[in-house]
């Protein structure tokens, strides 16, 4: 039991990522009306550049801690990163106005480059096998930390929208506390790296970690799957209470029902896929469900219509652990904090755009004046974007194909 104390405590910093934003999900359009007034269209307009804030610092930073994580150890970056993400909620739980919001997803963005890091750390510890498989651990913990979110944001929000972020907070600093007991560093001196800003930086990480075969391509087909399934945060809120009328309490079960399959699937089913199938099929087929959840999503009009379509969604959770498997397989063992670094930053540059470009097309689609009305049109532009990625896969001659 105490040698699993570490790795429980990595995963937990992975679902306390996620909880912070589960928790903004089902409140964030009553808490940008409070403090900003307007519409709803407005207010996903706001929510959209907040979610881009918060990527844009991802995206510059993910790249620094995860070569720090490299220099100096996972343990000193995942510390730190939890007291200024305690101090974060509790600068949202205090915002009054939308732009101490806005500072809020700032430091949020800075806090949770430590996904990098997290990522790095289940790298060290396992064996070039058990990559995949382990990595869909961390996505069951994020599944976890979705539905645990969502639900406090609901529950809480009878008492208030700003409740959930003081609770976030504890959690943060408590999760610190677990760390500072249990957490060993897995960086020797034998795969320590020298730090070096030429490579600790979004364009000078990318250009290193590309050079390894293979990986660019792979890094594209991340980021047009990274973009496709931001629609979810970007406009998921919004969306379901246009389309279906849903009060926060509605919109954050959904948001738990997902999260619970995605980390039944991300947890336990993959492993079963990566036995039978291999890698690269696991990660076609997760592309796969994934098209076909979002071009249901365009179209449904029914709340049963909505739920029925989330064990689809939750099975092409498969995607993302087996595209980082085969990536963490190319790189080396010194590499593993900076290729998850690019990899974070790859992430969050879908992030930074596909939250300005989902609201803007939600807000084309259902204010008056609308060509026609779609409030699922930004779904059917992510399964355009997923087909474009399975193609990569298929069809470049460069993409591993050991795994098949």
């Amino acid at each position: 039991m105490k040698s699993r104390l570490p790795l429980l405590f990595v995963l937990l910093t992975m679902g306390i990522d996620a909880i912070g934003i589960g928790i903004i999900a089902p409140v964030m359009p009553d808490l940008i009306l409070e403090v900003e007034g307007g519409h709803l269209g407005s207010a996903a307009v706001w929510g959209g550049i907040m979610a881009a804030s918060f990527a844009v610092m991802q995206f510059l930073c993910s790249p620094t801690l995860g070569n720090l994580s490299d220099r100096f150890g996972r343990r000193p970056v995942l510390l730190v990163s939890l007291l200024f993400m305690a101090a974060d909620y509790l600068v949202m739980g205090i915002a009054h106005s939308i732009w101490l919001l806005l500072i809020g997803r700032i430091i949020g963005g800075i806090t949770a480059s430590t996904q990098a890091t997290v990522a790095a750390y289940i790298a060290d510890v396992s064996k070039p096998e058990e990559k995949a498989q382990n990595f869909g651990l961390i996505g069951a913990a994020f599944g976890i930390g979705f539905v645990l979110g969502p639900l406090f944001g609901a529950f809480f929000a009878e008492f208030g929208v700003r409740a959930p972020f003081y609770a976030a907070a504890a959690f943060a600093f408590g999760n610190m506390v677990l760390g500072w007991f249990v957490l060993p560093e897995t960086v020797t001196d034998e795969i320590r790296r020298p730090f070096e800003w030429k490579r600790a930086n979004p364009v000078g990480g990318l250009m290193q970690i590309g050079r390894l075969p293979g990986l660019r391509i792979l890094l594209t087909v991340l980021f047009l799957l990274q973009v496709a399934f931001t629609v979810y945060p970007a406009v998921w809120s919004f969306y379901c209470a246009e389309q279906f009328g849903w009060e926060p309490r509605m919109i954050g079960l959904s948001l738990a029902a997902y999260g619970v399959l995605m980390a039944l699937v991300q947890g336990w089913l993959i492993r079963y896929f990566l036995r039978r199938i291999g890698e690269t099929r696991t990660l076609l087929f997760g592309l796969c469900f994934e098209c076909v959840t979002f071009v249901g999503y365009g179209f449904v009009t029914e709340t049963w219509m909505a739920f029925a379509l989330i064990p689809i969604g939750a099975l092409g959770g498969v995607a993302l652990p087996a595209l980082q498997g085969i990536m963490s397989r190319i790189a080396f063992d010194n590499q593993q904090g900076e290729l998850q670094g690019v990899v974070a930053s790859v992430n969050s540059l879908g992030i930074i755009l596909s939250p300005l470009i989902m609201t803007a097309i939600f807000y084309e689609f259902v204010t008056a004046g609308a060509l026609f009305y779609l409030p699922g049109a930004p779904f059917l532009l992510s399964a355009v974007l997923i087909v474009a990625a399975m193609l990569l896969v298929l069809v470049e001659p460069r993409a591993p194909r050991a795994q098949w």
